[in-house]
């Protein structure tokens, strides 16, 4: 007899099945929870690029749209507070080689995320968006170092990293593709 099981081989065979079946219901819990964040953060991309593409007078007013003339980051990075980069976003405001790798950024987030296809690409641009998000306005108003933007940045890494297209997306049919099996970097 086990002195863990009391029963013997046979105990402990039932444990390791307990164990297992709880680790199945774990796992599914979270490639559930990655997914939902997965699409959390693709539509937050995607809403981004839809406002500042039409101006819905959410953070972008009508007349502030793309479509309309305006740049998405003329204003947000024109009126950066003073920091170590302030002259270097100050530089890049409403640049329109900015604005359209920005939009471009945003969309394929958002896109990526979304569908949970091309993941690990789109993880890895949303992760450039957040951290130089983050460099505008340093140090964080709230905290010396940490903020949403390098919380965002991580989430963004752990789908990624994590590919948590496969639940809730289309990654499993995106990953069985053969270019994306030549190139797993498109994965």
């Amino acid at each position: 007899m086990s002195a863990t099981t009391g029963a013997g081989p046979a105990g402990r065979t039932k444990i390791f099945e307990a164990r297992d079946e709880a680790h199945a219901v774990t796992s599914t819990a979270v490639a559930r929870a990655l997914a939902a964040m997965r699409i959390g953060f693709g539509l937050t991309f995607l809403w981004a690029f839809v406002d500042k593409l039409f101006g819905l007078g959410y953070a972008t007013p009508s007349e502030g749209a793309w479509v309309n003339g305006g740049s998405p980051t003329d204003g947000y990075l024109s009126n950066t507070p003073a920091g170590p980069f302030e002259g270097f976003y100050h530089a890049l405001a409403g640049q329109w080689w900015v604005d359209i790798l920005f939009m471009a950024g945003l969309l394929a987030v958002g896109v990526t995320l979304t569908l949970g296809i091309v993941i690990r690409l789109g993880a890895a641009v949303g992760v450039l968006l957040y951290v130089m998000m983050w460099t505008v306005a340093l140090p964080p108003a709230n905290n010396p170092v940490l903020d949403e933007h390098l919380l965002g940045a991580l989430g963004v890494l752990v789908v990624g990293l994590a590919l948590a297209g496969d639940t809730w997306g289309l990654g499993r049919w995106w990953g069985s593709l053969e270019l994306v099996q030549k190139y797993p970097a498109l994965r």
